[in-house]
């Protein structure tokens, strides 16, 4: 992803989130991976100040407690917070899903892929995009410099 910073995790299924924590190794992103099983587990992550805040959030929809339609209301409401990207990795493929999490101003929809191989692919995709976004200057560190110059040279 774009620097050493966390990426959240907000996934209740244990499956899917092994999942992506593999995909990660074999990816070798090097972030640090923090899990949360739904949102208002994740909202105590994101408001506590011991923890760093996230570089972006991959987030399900379908969880128990609070769902990530739910979540986002309250992030994206909050002044501290709705500066974070959030992407939406779920298996709803509902229009009315879709349509909100934009409305909510998510960076990104993916539907989870069920074969592995795709899988790692869409999270290459989030990777990848999240490397050559643009963001302002105090985010980029020295490792995105360096990947940009490799990219672009």
């Amino acid at each position: 992803m774009r620097s050493s910073k966390p990426v959240l995790l907000v996934e209740d299924d244990s499956v899917d989130a092994m999942t992506v924590k593999r995909a990660f190794k074999d990816l070798k992103v090097t972030n640090p991976l923090a899990h949360a099983i739904n949102g208002e587990e994740a909202l105590e992550y994101l408001r506590n100040e011991s923890n760093e805040r996230p570089c972006v959030i991959l987030l399900d929809l379908n969880m128990p407690k609070m769902n990530g339609i739910e979540f986002l209301k309250v992030v994206k409401a909050d002044d501290e917070l709705r500066q974070t990207p959030v992407v939406v990795l779920t298996t709803s493929k509902e229009e009315y899903d879709i349509v909100r999490s934009f409305e909510l101003s998510v960076a990104g929809y993916i539907v989870k892929p069920v074969d592995y191989k795709n899988f790692v692919e869409a999270v290459r995709t989030v990777d990848l995009y999240w490397m050559l976004s643009e963001l302002p200057e105090q985010e980029v560190g020295v490792k995105d410099a360096n990947f940009k110059a490799s990219v672009v040279g």
